[in-house]
């Protein structure tokens, strides 16, 4: 029992589950999170009423589970939203679910639930059809899927008020990349919308939704995960205007990394506003005065290698020292701790320890370190060169997580709805795009081809595919054309080098002190396919970009 509420709540594993069928009763699922104000709130409304938790205790098995801590649970019962509450059969299929329930609704559907529980038994919870094993459509990888999310960024476009959609806005950063290179207009009024409405003046950083169209309700919950994809979407927009409009949000929200989140040896996961008060409404005379926010401080693996490819991408825009510092020693921290053999576990803190091989996670430390390798050099992170660190991690995910043509969200294996397998189109795309920097940076076609097989896999339905996943075009339109790479027989900080990671295309690789001995001292190759042109200064080196460029 929280402190919180009176619910007895049991954890997630096979002693719950194995209560559930001796008593032969459904379970409750709660899915919460340190930096959901909602949760807390469903927390002290209703399952801090007494009678509501007599009845849950008495009639259910209740089951808390922290969504950060265990996304597989997260991805297969999320009812929409959180806090998200599930009610299940003892196999763990689903009879009914909603998300934030206040006390009059939670005694209607405690009721409700009863009496098909007692009608159906364990026949009243269903499997959701996409945990059933169909593989997903797989197709040709063709110009049509770039040209189709191309047109789906003017189709959802909200013109009043900018961003995607025309309800509650979430801001979209993977979609903003690929919109800077395909509709610089709406992608630049997106985050101006985006800087508007949910950026956080005081202290930085971005909250991570807005409850309206307009951007004017922001729900105020700063996630680690949400603020560095933001920071590298604001640099790629000053990367493409030179404008400080896009520049200061992502300075200021590295700033808020590291002078919020980190921990002293990784950033923390989440901060959410403190107990009982508006604290991100008080400014900062009052903040100094108030309880502290509710913060979420696990080192989380994926979230901080998403946040060292972020200040990576800052420090090499702008040379800024402290984004190169804590990035680095956030991917060290990640290679260090959580990382072994090239598997990655989610997290470790205290005596606890998340679980491995996720697929996000491999897929942001894969990328995260091919970061590395263009903005720091070939260096270690460690103890290992940071290829050989990338390369490792997406052999073990290929190995362990590559199955019939795409990539499962992790290891099919656990209680209930964890045993079935899940191939999300978001997960897969995150992978094909750091195989396809991989295959790049080390000249290994097989990580291409893998990445390949991934876009192919979900080509069938590239006509269903909205904005939400934008990046799948991406990754569709980087297959169809020879990736644009700037080798350089150059130094890490070279006025070359610093020039060539200015280059005006976000998804171009840039390798220094690349090993090539046909190269001479201070030169640069910018090459795209079979075509290839030299430079010794930057200001030849852009002359370059701009003739090896393909047509986008």
């Amino acid at each position: 029992m929280t402190d919180e509420t009176r619910v007895e709540w049991r954890e997630w594993g096979p002693d719950a589950f194995a209560e559930a069928r001796a008593a032969d009763k459904p379970i409750l699922l709660s899915l919460s999170a340190t930096w959901c104000e909602d949760c807390h709130e469903m927390d002290a409304e209703t399952y801090a009423e007494p009678r509501i938790a007599a009845n849950l205790n008495d009639g259910f098995v209740p089951i808390r589970v922290n969504v950060d801590r265990q996304p597989r649970i997260r991805e297969r019962y999320n009812m929409g939203g959180f806090p998200s509450t599930v009610f299940l059969a003892p196999d763990g299929h689903p009879i009914t679910g909603a998300t934030f329930i206040g006390p009059d609704g939670m005694r209607q559907v405690i009721d409700r639930v009863r009496e098909v529980w007692e009608k159906k038994g364990a026949e009243a919870g269903r499997l959701p059809r996409a945990l059933r094993g169909d593989l997903p459509p797989a197709g040709e990888v063709s110009p049509q899927i770039e040209s189709h999310l191309a047109g789906q960024l003017e189709v959802a476009f909200d013109e009043a008020h900018g961003g995607w959609g025309d309800a509650a806005k979430f801001p979209l950063p993977r979609t903003v990349e690929f919109a800077l290179k395909r509709d610089r207009s709406r992608a630049l009024r997106s985050l101006d919308a985006v800087r508007d409405g949910l950026y956080d003046p005081v202290e930085g950083g971005f909250f991570r939704y807005a409850d309206d169209a307009a951007w004017s309700k922001p729900n105020r919950e700063k996630t680690l995960e949400s603020n560095a994809a933001l920071l590298r979407a604001f640099a790629n927009g000053y990367r493409y205007t030179g404008e400080d409009a896009y520049l200061d949000p992502a300075a200021g929200t590295a700033d808020f990394l590291v002078d919020s989140l980190w921990t002293g040896t990784g950033f923390a996961g989440s901060m959410g506003p403190a107990a009982g008060t508006d604290y991100y409404l008080l400014g900062k005379e009052g903040r100094d005065n108030a309880p502290g926010p509710r913060t979420d401080l696990t080192v989380y693996a994926g979230g901080n290698a998403l946040a060292a490819d972020a200040l990576l991408v800052l420090a090499g825009l702008t040379d800024d020292e402290r984004a190169r510092e804590f990035g680095s020693r956030a991917l060290s921290r990640v290679a260090g701790d959580l990382v072994d053999d090239g598997v990655v576990t989610h997290f470790r803190s205290g005596g606890d320890a998340g679980e491995d091989l996720l697929l996000e996670d491999q897929a942001r430390v894969v990328a995260a370190a091919c970061r590395a390798r263009q903005v720091l050099g070939d260096e270690s992170v460690a103890g290992e060169p940071v290829l050989e660190l990338a390369a490792a991690v997406a052999d073990a995910a290929i190995d362990e997580l590559f199955d019939e043509g795409s990539f499962l969200d992790g290891p099919a294996s656990g209680e209930a709805l964890l045993s079935s397998p899940l191939r999300p189109l978001d997960g897969n795309v995150e992978m094909a795009n750091a195989l396809l920097d991989l295959a790049a940076l080390t000249g290994d076609e097989r990580y291409r081809e893998v990445a390949q097989e991934t876009v192919a896999a979900f080509a069938g339905a590239w006509d269903r595919i909205g904005v939400q996943v934008a990046a799948y075009g991406t990754a569709a339109a980087r297959l169809l054309r020879d990736p644009l790479v700037v080798e350089l027989n150059d130094e890490v900080g070279s006025d070359l080098h610093r020039a060539a990671l200015r280059v005006a295309d976000h998804e171009a690789l840039v390798v220094p002190e690349a090993d090539l001995a046909d190269l001479a001292a201070g030169t640069a190759r910018v090459s795209a396919g079979e075509t290839a042109v030299e430079a010794t200064t930057p200001e030849e080196l852009m002359q370059a970009v701009s003739s090896v460029t393909p047509d986008a």
